[in-house]
This record gives structure tokens, sequence and C-alpha cells, in this order.
């Protein structure tokens, strides 16, 4: 189709494949550290975030758990 320019001639990228490259990266450099620290136990059990939770509220709140609880 031969005509004069118009502004659907040309497509503009809808997403930027640097920035997504990126972003990609960096989500799976995130995933690598965070299965490394479970892996070597560095992580908060299930029973100790909810034991906490469910002080909240009460007359004796607990502290946060910290790793390894």
């Amino acid at each position: 189709m031969n005509g004069p320019p118009n502004d659907f001639d040309e497509e503009a990228a809808v997403f930027d494949a640097e920035a997504e490259a990126a972003a990609d990266a960096a989500f799976d450099a995130a995933t690598d550290r965070g299965l490394a620290d479970a892996e070597a136990g560095r992580f908060v059990s299930h029973e100790a975030v909810k034991r906490w939770l469910l002080s909240w509220g009460t007359e004796n709140p607990l502290p946060p758990p910290k790793c390894g609880e």
C-alpha cells in the first residue's frame, strides 16, 4: 500500500525490551537469593508468624519473630 505517510505506518514498540530484560534479570536474582536463604534456613516459620499475629490486640502481644523461629 503506497501513499502519503500517516500515523499508522510504523507501529511504536509497546514494551522496552532492554527494560524488560533488566526487570527479568532482577526478578531472577531476587528469586535465587530467596531460595538460597530458604535452603540455608534463613526464614520465619508459618507457626511463628501465626503466633505473633494472634497475639496482636491481646494484653501480652509477642515481639515479631526472628529468623529460625
